[in-house]
């Protein structure tokens, strides 16, 4: 029993070692959306931090603020979902195995 404890423990810290190592990665790694037929670019880190919008000329009108308020929400919604898809697929090959140990919440 001891020396199933060890080795749960010794997978526990290998674990949490390599969710920092992939969440320092995420930091690193960005993911791009566009909306509006590419009037707005909205690129977000894997840390789901905005790094840049990048808003196309011919997507200003003055006329209608409203509708380039909107693209830029959509473009930036469209790359935090990207990125959060990428952070869980890249967090998930790490934690994948805790369903198997029975823990709560996994």
């Amino acid at each position: 029993m001891a020396m199933n404890q060890q080795k749960l423990m010794k997978q526990m810290q290998k674990m949490q070692e390599d969710m920092a190592r992939v969440q320092d990665e995420l930091t690193r790694e960005t993911v791009s959306a566009s909306a509006g037929g590419g009037a707005v670019t909205a690129t977000v880190t894997g840390a789901l931090e905005l790094v840049s919008v990048e808003i196309s000329p011919d997507a200003v009108d003055p006329e209608d603020v409203e509708m380039l308020q909107d693209v830029i929400v959509a473009a930036v919604n469209e790359a935090l979902r990207a990125a959060q898809e990428l952070a869980n697929q890249r967090l998930g090959a790490v934690t994948g195995g805790l369903s198997g140990l029975g823990l709560p919440g996994f």
